[in-house]
């Protein structure tokens, strides 16, 4: 018998046995033109409109007036990673440009947080755009640093089908990486803007609040927030907490399969400080506002993380989240979210953590049950995402009716377009 039918019929033999929905992608269509796709933020970030979903009601209003719509003493968590200048732009000495965008860090170290801190001779995972053109050889960039002149080489060291390993040296060597992606990286825009970054995108293209480097891609959801909205926020008594998901190209990629079983979601890594676990057990009896699908994804990995800890007897200290956990009957046994988290708390108490962190592979789709977040803060999303998947879990149907407003009543769509409110169904 072929190993390959042998293989096929042992991965949905498997899937069948776990409690994964069979969901066909074209369910999740919606005709958006190119119009329709925000190509520039407003001037100001709070005056985007925002559409609300509640009580099966839809209604609209503007994001500067959330906080009359957001239910007081409420605890509010969001992503406050910074997205970092990937792109870097070569041009060989034959006038062809190169293009590299980083992805991640692979050597000397794969903590992400590590590698912005190593000095020159850093290997990343990276894409290389126009690759055709580079076939050998060391690419040079010259770039101004403070008053003078530094240099940035790159060099690839492997080639897969889907990506390059590139090793980046510099000079003068005693600069950071951070350093060399501020002074002469681009900041990497949604491929679907189609267009140049500005100068503007530079700090438009991050949240208020974001703080720690690491993303490719925006949490978009946190866009609309300013110093006036938060304000406005404490005056109900609605606090704050933070988590980190380093947002990666993943994001973007398409689901190709028309059986969402097949796809393979992409791995991002999450940080969440011990005080925040605190903080949501301490407000475990009130509302839990989640802005974005990156943060939902962070908590609720977490809930699943502690699951691990109770069911496996999980004794290790970094999160490590499957695509199906949650859809595994060993794994799903509506365990509370208090005894996750506390399961959580223990161990990082034993082992004197005050921050854990690890990767999420986390797909969420329709028929999924929310264990923490009951409202969520996003934006609109790409047709057929996984994205819109979890917004669909979220509220159900009634999401092709939201869309549909939102169309017919000129909101703007995607990374700089307008916002959504929803309260869980």
């Amino acid at each position: 018998m072929n190993v390959r039918f042998i293989l096929d019929l042992y991965y949905f033999y498997s899937l069948k046995m776990q409690k994964i929905p069979q969901i066909n992608i074209k369910d999740f269509n919606y005709f958006l033109p190119k119009e329709r796709i925000a190509q520039f933020p407003l001037d100001k970030r709070d005056e985007s409109k925002l559409i609300v979903y509640r009580n099966d009601k839809i209604s609209e209003s503007t994001f500067k007036h959330i906080s009359e719509l957001l239910p007081e003493n409420s605890l509010m968590i969001y992503n406050e990673t910074k997205v970092i200048q990937a792109r870097l732009l070569f041009e060989k000495e034959t006038g062809a440009n190169i293009e590299i965008f980083c992805l991640e860090p692979m050597e000397p170290t794969r903590e992400i947080q590590q590698a912005f801190e190593q000095q020159s001779g850093i290997v990343w995972k990276c894409l290389v755009g126009n690759s055709k053109k580079w076939k050998s050889g060391q690419l040079r960039k010259p770039f101004p640093y403070n008053t003078k002149e530094a240099i940035l080489m790159a060099e690839r060291v492997e080639q897969h089908q889907s990506f390059s390993l590139i090793k980046f040296t510099w000079e003068p060597a005693g600069l950071t990486f951070s350093d060399i992606l501020i002074h002469s990286g681009i900041i990497p825009l949604p491929p679907y803007l189609n267009r140049k970054a500005v100068e503007a995108d530079k700090y438009r293209y991050q949240t208020v609040y974001a703080k720690t480097e690491g993303s490719v891609a925006a949490p978009t959801a946190g866009l609309h927030f300013t110093d006036e909205v938060f304000d406005k926020l404490l005056q109900k008594n609605i606090s704050f907490d933070k988590v980190t998901l380093h947002v990666g190209a993943g994001t973007f990629k398409p689901v190709s399969t028309s059986d969402i079983r097949e796809h393979e979601m992409h791995t991002e890594h999450i940080y969440i400080r011990k005080k925040t676990i605190e903080n949501i057990l301490q407000n475990s009896d009130k509302n839990i506002i989640v802005v974005g699908t990156t943060t939902t994804r962070t908590i609720e990995s977490l809930y699943w993380f502690g699951v691990k800890v109770l069911v496996d007897g999980d004794k290790s200290k970094s999160i490590n989240i499957e695509q199906w956990d949650p859809y595994n009957p060993k794994y799903d046994k509506n365990i509370p979210a208090e005894k996750s988290l506390t399961a959580v708390l223990k161990l990082m108490n034993e082992n004197n953590m005050e921050v854990i962190s690890g990767k999420t592979r986390l797909i969420i789709v329709p028929g999924y049950k929310y264990r923490i977040p009951n409202i969520l803060i996003t934006n609109f999303h790409m047709p057929q995402s996984t994205l819109l998947l979890l917004v669909s879990a979220f509220i159900g149907e009634r999401w092709k009716d939201v869309y549909d407003y939102a169309f017919k009543h000129d909101f703007r769509f995607l990374s700089y377009g307008d916002s959504c409110l929803f309260f869980k169904k």
